[in-house]
């Protein structure tokens, strides 16, 4: 497994890391994702530890804080062993205080969020959505009591917008506050806007992201085609609604690139799809999912291999869309262009 540093921070993380939504799952969207119990979970672990996978990460919003239960539990006896990711400011109940990132909110969460886990400490916290009803100060005054207390040691982001990351940065510099190190985004051939505007951010100010959902919310697992109704077993038939919308032509155009580069490479479409996200700027990590022992083996094979200069063009290509304005002049007219870095 190679390790990377996690954005400007010394902390050094895993290329793949495992996301555990599927972990206690229950509900509309969590229970299609996995319903793995602390039995399961911990095989999972089991195995993502032998390939060194040592980061996992949850939220309190999954299955209601059930993901943070079964997690905690598998991971007993071997603390020192993994790295916890979690996230909090989604709604967790209907009262006022009950979502949003304001101090008394934070400092609930991450109260109950260690609880959840067993552990004394949270090794990266991010914010799961920007609260524009809280100042700014207020919660990065609030993150940087809960570092010194030692109940976090990094802090992060989640589906920010440039300006929201910016600004925040700016505010824990001039205070002297942690800096935000990583950027937890939706990121795959599918849906490439993290490029336009989060990517160049990330390498200037030292942002490292870890992706979630790289197989395009399920949809470049090599079991959709085109011309074809969606597999019967496809959590799509539930889950389709709540994530990135897609347009088909667009979909089966990268599904066709991927089935070439399979047949050149031996690899699977998933294997693919996640490789060439490790090779884009600013990747940290990118966040696998699994909802047995088998679909995990088969993501954990994007590694160890590297796709070549004319297959990552090929994927590329076949991916590009339109960039949305002020960006698409710097990508047409030569008057922006000398102006702009060659394009990620």
């Amino acid at each position: 497994m190679e390790y990377r540093r996690l954005g400007a921070s010394g902390l050094k993380v895993p290329a793949l890391s495992f996301g555990a939504g599927t972990f206690g799952g229950s509900g509309p969207l969590f229970g299609a994702w996995g319903t793995s119990d602390a039995r399961e979970a911990r095989r999972l672990i089991d195995i993502c530890l032998e390939a060194g996978v040592n980061l996992f990460d949850t939220a309190d919003v999954y299955s209601n804080g059930a993901s943070e239960e079964v997690l905690g539990e598998a991971i007993k006896g071997r603390r020192d062993a993994v790295l916890i990711s979690t996230k909090t400011s989604l709604p967790m109940g209907d009262g006022p205080n009950d979502a949003g990132s304001s101090r008394s909110r934070l400092i609930k969460a991450v109260e109950d969020a260690l609880r959840r886990l067993g552990t004394g400490y949270i090794d990266l916290l991010q914010l799961h959505a920007f609260d524009a009803g809280t100042p700014i100060e207020e919660v990065l005054s609030t993150l940087d009591g809960l570092v010194r207390a030692g109940k976090l040691r990094y802090i992060g982001v989640s589906n920010f917008s440039g300006w929201q990351v910016m600004k925040s940065l700016g505010l824990a510099d001039r205070h002297g506050w942690p800096r935000y190190v990583a950027h937890q985004v939706y990121y795959s051939l599918l849906g490439r806007d993290y490029e336009w505007e989060l990517m160049p951010l990330g390498l200037d100010q030292g942002v490292g992201a870890l992706v979630w959902s790289p197989l395009g919310w399920g949809r470049l697992t090599g079991k959709i085609r085109r011309g074809q109704p969606l597999p019967e077993g496809s959590r799509l038939h539930e889950t389709a609604s709540y994530g990135p919308p897609v347009d088909d032509d667009h979909l089966f155009r990268i599904v066709d690139a991927l089935d070439a580069v399979a047949e050149e490479t031996g690899k699977t479409v998933p294997q693919i799809a996640i490789n060439w996200l490790l090779q884009r700027p600013t990747v940290s990590s990118v966040i696998i999912g699994a909802r047995n022992e088998e679909q995990l083996r088969q993501n954990l094979g994007a590694v160890g291999w590297a796709l070549t200069p004319a297959q990552i063009k090929t994927l590329d290509e076949a991916s590009a869309v339109t960039a949305p304005y002020p960006y698409f002049p710097y990508r047409r007219q030569e008057g922006f262009a000398r102006l702009s870095p060659p394009a990620v």
